[in-house]
């Protein structure tokens, strides 16, 4: 099949193939089936009707008390990966590997509650795909052509804070927890998720911390709220995989989990302890992420 008959989504898809890491929603659509099985599915939520009919606050209730953790800080962060995870990485990596941003729509983004009082694997029943205009998919009945990477930039971002604003103002509303804290979580989730796939590539770190730039200042412009940006940090020398980055907003795991102290990436550790433990993952790879 060509690269003007294939669906952008499946290009998209198709070059997630190679990467460790990819978490990916499943999708569910006329031109792509990307589909796993969800055993002990009890109900399927779409983004807008699970918050207008006010599920957010329980569900939340029901995933903490299973789950953990107890504190509501950690607690909140948890429950925006259990959701927005996927999603956000399909945007960042579809953008960063394949110049194309998927389309996000609160009324087609689902999450699937399980049996065991947790979320599975989001789904996405949309294909709608922003593309350049010498995009070999520009014809495609699912591309959206816009002019140049700004526009695609602010589309996409555009599309995440309708798509994620819903349940990110019910999360605040139920836990007090801060917008600036939730959205700096969705920023931070956004850069770190170009930056994956160009370390384990060994691709430049640099340009993909731009790009990633570029697109979180479009999340801002688009209402986003954030207290800080995230940073690149650089603990390597001339070694491939020797950048990290440095989260802009603490995602407050360590109230949950004292002995375990600060995350590697997180913005209230000292530079010189993060360096250490970096270093330590060159050295024993297995330690890496």
């Amino acid at each position: 099949m060509s690269e003007e008959q294939q669906a952008p989504l499946q290009a998209l898809l198709d070059s997630c193939a190679s990467l460790k890491f990819a978490p990916l929603p499943d999708i569910r659509t006329a031109t792509v089936q990307r589909t796993r099985k969800h055993p002990g599915t009890e109900h399927w939520y779409r983004t807008d009707l699970m918050v207008a009919e006010g599920a957010v606050g329980p569900l939340f209730t029901q995933l903490t008390a299973h789950h953990g953790p107890a504190h509501k800080l950690p607690a909140a962060t948890h429950f925006l990966r259990a959701l927005l995870r996927e999603p956000i990485f399909l945007v960042s990596a579809g953008v960063y590997l394949t110049g194309r941003a998927p389309l996000l729509d609160e009324r087609h983004l689902w999450f699937p509650w399980l049996s065991t009082a947790a979320f599975g694997t989001p789904a996405i029943t949309s294909a709608r795909v922003a593309v350049l205009p010498d995009d070999p998919a520009a014809g495609h009945p699912d591309s959206v052509v816009v002019p140049d990477e700004a526009a695609l930039d602010a589309l996409a971002a555009r599309h995440m804070v309708r798509a994620f604003s819903p349940i990110i103002e019910a999360l605040h509303a139920h836990t007090r927890v801060g917008l600036r804290t939730l959205w700096g979580w969705v920023l931070d989730t956004l850069h770190f998720y170009m930056l994956n796939p160009a370390r384990f590539l060994g691709r430049d770190a640099e340009a993909a911390w731009e790009r990633a730039g570029r697109l979180g200042a479009a999340l801002v412009e688009a209402g986003a709220v954030t207290r800080a940006r995230p940073r690149l940090f650089p603990f390597y020398e001339n070694h491939p995989r020797g950048t990290w980055a440095v989260r802009g907003t603490c995602c407050f795991d360590y109230k949950g989990d004292p002995e375990h102290g600060y995350c590697t990436t997180c913005p209230l550790k000292c530079d010189s302890d993060r360096r250490a433990e970096l270093r330590e993952w060159i050295r024993n790879p297995a330690l890496a992420p």
